[in-house]
């Protein structure tokens, strides 16, 4: 059976702690800031763990995990 591949967009967006969790940086920080107040801006580049939900669809992607 050949190996599976690796989703490359997925590995470079998260990272992978050492409990297994993942880590993934929050959207809407690149443009139009203007309009958003410092609070918004300031939680937006920090960054947060995945959703139960989403977990499914990462493992799919990342079939050995992130190293």
């Amino acid at each position: 059976m050949p190996k599976q591949k690796t989703r490359k967009c997925v590995a470079k967006r998260l990272k992978q702690t050492g409990t297994g969790k993942f880590i993934r940086c929050r959207a809407g920080k690149r443009h139009i800031l203007t309009k958003k107040s410092p609070k918004r801006k300031a939680r937006l580049g920090t960054s947060t763990v995945l959703k139960d939900c989403e977990l499914n669809a990462v493992k799919a992607a990342l079939p050995y995990g992130l190293k």
